[in-house]
């Protein structure tokens, strides 16, 4: 409808001339969001949140009949010569001894095993069994700890460590917590920097820096408001929290500042700040909602895996995108006006400018749009592109399914014990401790539920099952299996030690042996009886099938959203279509490079990590919904300014190589930035994490110099003015009127700017 004012625009008008409000009015809103969270609490997922598949069902099986493990800690105790003779194994007895003692003083603790020696007498180990479950047992570990460090310093000559759930738990995070401190240390000043040489003052470049990093407080303060809709799942939401909320916090800010500053330059600094905010809110500020839309309906998707750990995340990416958002359209355009000269780039201040754009459409107008806006080595590297667009998309194509290939031979494994860094140091003792005693590792429980009348023959099934395992070298051989039983007689457990990684091609093939083979032939034949296999093994590869089976649904869902997304904000089935397209490649991009570097141990010494031989089973979803966001957010922002330059008359053939071109150092900037993000998530001690950095850098890289500087241009060129069917460019330059609200003032000698998404 002519006349029909965005409301972005009057957003930004309003905080643009009530600045102090508008400043004010973020802050107040910021502490409530963290005053809110911190009152509100954390709720944290339950145990049974995490259930999935048979393990899961085993699981409840084990909770109902009370046979559910209690929380151990293991204590062990070596020389430092790595053998107990006659001298130290005497210590070591004492040292045991001395741990006994001081564990049973605790009330937190339960029983204190016997102290039990290795077959190789290398070790000995004391086994603490903790009250509550496992999450009591991560608030009580910690006096255990310092009972065991004491113990440690009574006896210099040994080397005595704790492992357990409960210490490794609490020892990944802690650690994962020092090195994201670190990430940030790295991260804030190198985003400063890339800024500051962006923008040249040192306010351009901070205001988008803060503005991130107070997007970043605001959603982690409305999660905890959050989780008690959709539970916490811990582990790496925060980091993803800060990851997103950084690389779309500076870009949305980056897209909005850039622009008011080229309307400024373009006027010759002779329009009022406030016009100039209100020709980016018109503009920029158009595409940094349609982007953040996007991005927030492309990590929505991850809610349809029914994960508790995806939807925590997906929960807090979209809180950190929405505030993102919210602060580029409200405090940023107060800020900018409030400033006003100090956030100026150098031809505004002048007073000067490349020239100042007169009547759309007329060839002095794009010449002098060039000037102010082009960039003439983009211009320049265009140009090869333009003329040859046909070789240039089978390159580019050829270039993305190189990369994109190694995707279909990606094996998923879970992340657990083995994956952890060795650097934690109950993780290094859980590595001593399963050596030494390999049925203390990874081991499958075998639940059984029967009625009374046949309890008894279901634990004498249970017991020849346990028989079987035994010579078996898929099965732990230092101890025997024995089942536990339920108060009411009903349900037993039997649990069967693996000497294996969780991961490992061992691990899998003794749990299809007992899912398969074991138990159909003992415990399956009782009459009436329900069987399930849990432990970490099962639970991995019921986790792993879990969402390998609603992956198909999340890429439809979330592919279908951004179709609709990309039809709405330009009105074009093909340039949809095409989003859609270059999406799916940035994201088979990502995928086959996951699988290219951790599959293999090539890049171990360059990327400081072991290689697992398998990529983590959450990554590949995490990376799709987050890359999605993302690409669609470069999409939108380039095609806009395409856009624009048709609507002023240019042809499309010449609009693609202005619009590219002028937006160019934008996006160059934009991907630079959040490149510099992802990669300080390097410096994260934990595979998971490195994963996803090494995925999301790699896909940006290519967005920015393939997908948008090779593939869209030419394919744009070979579609001409078909690209923007149903609608004909005739009528897109007749709606230039349309976008009035983003006109600046008479008088300016600013152009009048359409809006991206109007009619």
């Amino acid at each position: 409808m002519p006349g029909r004012e965005p409301i972005t625009v009057k957003v930004a008008r309003w905080c643009a001339t009530h600045p102090w409000h508008a400043v004010v009015g973020w802050v107040v809103f910021l502490v409530l969001c963290v005053g809110a969270g911190a009152a509100a609490g954390t709720n944290k997922g339950k145990f049974e949140d995490f259930w999935v598949g048979e393990a899961g069902r085993a699981e409840a099986m084990a909770q109902y009949g009370g046979l559910t493990p209690a929380p151990l800690e293991d204590v062990l105790i070596t020389s430092r010569e790595g053998v107990l003779d006659a001298k130290t194994a005497k210590t070591a007895r004492a040292a045991a001894r001395d741990v006994e003692g001081r564990m049973e003083k605790l009330p937190a603790v339960v029983s204190v095993a016997d102290p039990v020696a290795s077959k190789d007498g290398s070790s000995l180990l004391v086994t603490v069994t903790l009250r509550g479950d496992k999450e009591t047992a991560k608030t009580d570990v910690d006096a255990l700890l310092a009972q065991t460090d004491a113990v440690r310093d009574a006896h210099p000559g040994l080397t005595i460590r704790q492992t357990g759930s409960a210490s490794i738990s609490n020892g990944v995070n802690d650690k994962q917590g020092t090195d994201l401190q670190r990430t940030e240390m790295i991260s804030l000043p190198i985003t400063f920097i890339i800024l500051f040489v962006v923008f040249g003052t040192v306010l351009a470049a901070g205001i988008p820096l803060l503005l991130s990093i107070s997007a970043i407080a605001g959603a982690i303060g409305l999660y905890g408001l959050a989780s008690w809709v959709f539970p916490d799942a811990g582990g790496a939401v925060i980091s993803v929290v800060f990851m997103l909320g950084m690389a779309v916090g500076v870009d949305y800010s980056l897209f909005y500042l850039k622009r008011a500053r080229e309307e400024r330059e373009r006027s010759g600094g002779t329009i009022s700040h406030v016009a100039a905010v209100e020709l980016a809110a018109a503009t920029s500020g158009r595409a940094v909602v349609e982007s953040g839309l996007a991005v927030v309906l492309a990590l929505s998707g991850l809610y349809v895996v029914d994960d508790v750990i995806f939807s925590s995340i997906a929960t807090g990416a979209i809180l950190a995108t929405l505030v993102a958002v919210a602060a580029s359209l409200t405090v940023l355009p107060a800020l900018l006006a409030k400033l006003g000269p100090r956030m100026d780039g150098r031809k505004a201040r002048r007073g000067g400018g490349a020239g100042r754009a007169g009547t759309a459409g007329t060839a002095g107008a794009v010449t002098g749009r060039r000037r102010a806006d082009g960039s003439r080595m983009w211009t320049a590297a265009l140009r090869p592109v333009m003329r040859r667009p046909l070789v240039t998309l089978i390159v580019g194509v050829a270039a993305t399914a190189a990369l994109a290939l190694p995707a279909l031979g990606m094996v998923m494994g879970t992340e657990g014990k083995e994956t952890f860094p060795d650097s934690v140091p109950s993780v290094a003792a859980y590595d001593s401790l399963t050596r030494a005693y390999p049925s203390r590792g990874v081991a499958h429980l075998v639940l059984v539920e029967t009625d009374r009348a046949h309890a008894g023959e279901a634990r004498e099934e249970l017991r020849q099952l346990a028989a079987r395992t035994q010579g078996d070298p898929l099965f732990a051989q230092d101890g025997e299996p024995r089942p536990e039983v339920s108060k009411d007689g009903r349900t037993a457990l039997l649990r069967l030690p693996v000497p294996y990684t969780q991961n490992s091609a061992e691990a899998k093939r003794s749990l299809d042996r007992v899912r398969d083979v074991l138990v159909p032939a003992t415990v399956g034949r009782v009459d009436g009886a329900r069987t399930a296999v849990s432990g970490e093994i099962a639970g991995g590869v019921d986790y792993a099938a879990h969402q390998e089976g609603r992956l198909p649904w999340v890429i439809v869902l979330v592919s279908l959203t951004t179709l609709v997304i990309m039809y709405v904000a330009f009105r074009s089935v093909v340039l949809a279509l095409l989003g859609v397209a270059l999406n799916v490649a940035a994201v088979a991009v990502s995928w086959g490079t996951l699988g290219l570097v951790f599959q293999g141990t090539w890049a171990e010494g360059l990327l400081g990590f072991d290689s697992t031989g398998f990529v983590g089973s959450r990554n590949p979803l995490m990376i799709f919904a987050i890359l999605v966001g993302l690409s669609t957010d470069y999409q939108i922002f380039v095609v806009s300014r395409i856009r624009e330059r048709v609507r002023r008359g240019v042809p499309t053939r010449e609009a693609v190589v202005e619009g590219i071109a002028g937006s160019a150092s934008v996006v160059t900037s934009a991907a630079v930035i959040m490149v510099s993000v992802f990669l300080s998530f390097l410096f994260i001690d934990r595979i998971e994490m490195k994963q996803i950095a090494v995925g999301l850098t790699v896909a940006v890289l290519f967005d920015a110099i393939v997908l948008r500087a090779l593939i869209l241009p030419s394919a744009m060129a070979l579609l001409g003015d078909r690209v923007w069917w149903p609608v004909r460019p005739e009528r897109l330059r007749e709606q230039t009127g349309d976008a009035a609200p983003g006109a600046a003032p008479a008088g300016t000698g600013a152009p009048s700017e359409a809006v991206p998404g109007g009619h």
